[in-house]
């Protein structure tokens, strides 16, 4: 009995829950808003759904971008992976789809309160534990941080915190990783403002149209591995 009161002591002291309970408050009503979207669209059982921070909740084009492949959208603007991991079960859970894609671009943007890579990439990992409740064998992809001028003085640490989800998933079963850095990086080795609105954050028409074709083939590849 004492050994397993200790077991459960440890899970618990484990998780991130407790340590960021403070960001839950915060988004609750972006995400309730959310979860009402369940009652009015329809979608079939394989589409493919995609949380994380606004670069997917501004993807207007994606149904274009992202053809034939059907997507849901359940993202909200802001999102870090310290207050997603609340919300993650809740924006997944009721939902039947062929994948799910992630993409969180805010815990490292160079201000005060920065996660460290390490902590990214432990943030990362239990969302895949929290989502693998209900979806034990759904493919699941993480895209790749995009290189922008907004944040390039912190891009090393946004660059390794995407090379550890990169390693993470590399050794995981329906696991997978979406590069995307090189495509949006001159050749001078600098981001491409070109793809970006004016605030140099956010993606274009034209960056999201790049982006959608490389989220598509990495989709047909995963998809046909899946297979």
């Amino acid at each position: 009995m004492r050994y397993i009161i200790f077991i459960s002591l440890l899970v618990f002291s484990c998780s991130p829950l407790k340590k960021y309970e403070s960001t839950q408050e915060k988004w609750e009503n972006s995400v309730k808003k959310l979860e009402n979207l369940d009652k009015k669209e329809k979608y079939s059982d394989q589409a493919i759904l995609f949380i994380g921070s606004s670069s997917i909740r501004l993807w207007n084009s994606i149904e274009m971008d992202l053809s034939p492949y059907e997507s849901i959208k359940r993202a909200y603007g802001g999102a870090r992976y310290s207050d997603l991991i609340h919300f993650s079960e809740r924006l997944i859970s009721p939902h039947n789809i062929r994948a799910i894609g992630i993409f969180v671009a805010n815990d490292i943007t160079g201000g005060a309160k920065d996660l460290t890579p390490k902590e990214v990439l432990n943030l990362a990992k239990f969302i895949v534990k929290k989502i693998r409740k209900s979806h034990k064998n759904t493919p699941i992809f993480f895209i790749e941080t995009t290189p922008t001028s907004k944040r390039w003085k912190v891009w090393d640490k946004i660059s390794l915190a995407n090379d550890l989800i990169k390693d993470f998933t590399s050794n995981q079963r329906n696991l997978f990783y979406i590069n995307t850095r090189s495509f949006y990086i001159k050749s001078n080795g600098l981001p491409n403002d070109e793809l970006f609105v004016r605030d140099k954050l956010h993606l274009n028409s034209k960056g999201y149209k790049l982006w959608g074709k490389i989220i598509r083939e990495n989709l047909d590849e995963i998809l046909n591995t899946k297979n």
